[in-house]
């Protein structure tokens, strides 16, 4: 499913408007009806139920009004208070005012004296509070009486259902600069809005509804809309293929390069991940110094003995030896617990520059990188970067704040400068690629925010191109099956999950989704 910028969806409805011939008008009278629809499942029977709207002035508000009079129809009673005066509106929000008006729908204006007490009491008696105050042209800081507005329905205590967006969520970036509305469900139109799905938006838009107006299948649908919300059909579209006669060479070769002395974990998660996800070989090249251990820890696995520094990491002296053992290998995975030691990281920069292999550069290879980002370029492949906020603020140079606030900018403009496929990694986890395109994932939760997560996904991701798919589809699938496999465990055990724990679960997740 595309997933929509405000401009994006802007540019959409002034398509079916001019282009197709669908007056405003009728698309808000179909998106005020679904907000109405979804109001009278959540009540139950509306008769009688007291309905709270507070609208503002624009089309978010002309939803708001649309709604209230349906409810009103269907014996609500309905309290419809304004955010702004009434000479203010216009056009087609001016035009279903007025007839909710005419059909006796009880209006109140928040801007006159004492209204603000009167709206507090009609919300506290509630039984549904609707936010139509802001949608998705609202952006910078909150004025009044929109600030005052929206700490009335959050402290209502009421079930809270929002129109497109809630309420002071920036609709491209996800971000609440003071205050939102909270939630329980929001209905959004045509398409969902990024910032429904970008945190600490998502946080606030509880259950997301997406509503049809009428607004044609080849808009939605169209190229020039660049980002995309994963969903598990088109996951399950991308699942590798095994064939009844296929054997262990079928399934590629994974080569992890990682491990240091006090950091062998890291490199074993990774290989986990990499088995876990079906590759038919995986080898791990470690220094010398721990490849014992890994030898006990990964019984599944081959190991590769590389020369070490004292410190017991890898050295200049292992690049050759890595680089020949990778002409064996499908893909190359290199970062997961390396170190930082400064000859680790020219070894790691060297191969770099030198593999043909596709890679996957996690943990401490983007350190490495940081600084020299132009050997990206200058590697014959290309490479699939997972980095988290705080890797990407040091590849970047910006802030951690900054990587936030703009999460799918930010990936798209590195990935296409460095012609690199970016996954940036946290909750709702960005994919960009080169080319501009944008996925963001559905899956995940808060109990996989521990150590080891990361490399889990790097093994999974270089497993699926040892498969034969493409760094593209394989980054995407990865990411999806990663979120969806923390979900399966966070279902029986939401707080106390381990890197391990989501890697036994990759091959059951992979079956659900060949069902």
């Amino acid at each position: 499913m595309k997933i929509a910028s405000a401009q994006e969806m802007r540019d959409i409805d002034k398509s079916t408007i001019e282009w197709f011939g669908l007056p405003g008008v009728a698309l808000m009278e179909n998106a005020g009806r679904a907000v109405a629809e979804k109001a009278i499942s959540l009540l139950g029977e509306p008769r009688g139920k007291i309905v709270f709207i507070v609208c503002g002035g624009g089309n978010n508000g002309g939803d708001g009004y649309v709604a209230a009079r349906w409810l009103h129809n269907c014996g609500a009673r309905v309290k419809l208070f304004l955010a702004v005066d009434r000479a203010m509106i216009q056009g087609d929000a001016l035009i279903h005012l007025e007839t909710a008006l005419r059909m006796g729908v009880e209006c109140f204006d928040i801007t006159e004296p004492r209204s603000m007490e009167k709206a507090r009491i009609a919300a506290a008696f509630a039984d549904l509070v609707i936010d139509a105050l802001l949608g998705t042209g609202f952006h910078g800081e909150l004025s009044e009486p929109y600030r005052d507005s929206i700490e009335l329905i959050n402290s209502a205590g009421r079930i809270v259902l929002s129109v497109d967006i809630p309420s002071g969520v920036e609709a491209d970036t996800g971000m609440v600069r003071e205050k939102a509305v909270r939630a329980f469900c929001t209905v959004t139109f045509g398409l969902p809005k990024l910032g429904l799905w970008l945190y600490p938006g998502a946080d606030f838009a509880g259950r997301i509804e997406v509503a049809p107006i009428g607004i044609p299948a080849e808009l939605l649908t169209a190229a020039t809309i660049r980002q995309t919300l994963l969903t598990q059909e088109y996951a399950a579209s991308l699942l590798p293929r095994r064939l009844p006669d296929s054997h262990k060479g079928s399934f590629g070769h994974v080569l992890v390069i990682g491990g240091s002395r006090g950091m062998s974990g890291a490199v074993f998660l990774a290989a986990q991940g990499a088995l876990r996800t079906g590759a038919g070989l995986v080898t791990v090249a470690v220094p010398a110094g721990i490849g014992q251990v890994l030898e006990i820890k990964t019984t599944e696995a081959m190991t590769l003995e590389l020369p070490e520094t004292l410190a017991g990491g890898l050295g200049n002296e292992a690049v050759k030896l890595a680089h020949d053992f990778s002409a064996r290998t499908s893909v190359v995975l290199a970062g997961p617990g390396l170190g930082r030691q400064e000859e680790t990281m020219d070894a790691v920069r060297e191969l770099v520059t030198m593999m043909d292999r596709p890679l996957v550069l996690d943990a401490d290879a983007l350190f490495s990188l940081s600084g020299h980002l132009e050997l990206l370029s200058a590697s014959e492949a290309l490479a699939v970067l997972t980095p988290h906020p705080g890797e990407m603020a040091r590849l970047t140079g910006l802030s951690v704040r900054q990587i936030q606030s703009d999460r799918i900018g930010v990936a798209r403009r590195f990935a296409m400068e460095w012609k690199s496929i970016v996954v940036l990694k946290g909750p709702h986890t960005v994919v960009a690629f080169p080319d501009g395109e944008i996925y963001v994932n559905p899956t995940g939760n808060s109990g996989m925010a521990s150590g080891g997560m990361g490399d889990v996904l790097a093994g999974m991701i270089a497993a699926l191109i040892a498969q034969g798919m493409s760094s593209h589809d394989a980054a995407v699938l990865g990411v999806y099956l990663h979120g969806l496999a923390g979900d399966r465990v966070a279902a029986n055990q939401p707080a106390g999950m381990t890197a391990m724990d989501l890697a036994e679960q990759i091959p059951a997740t992979m079956r659900s989704l060949m069902v």
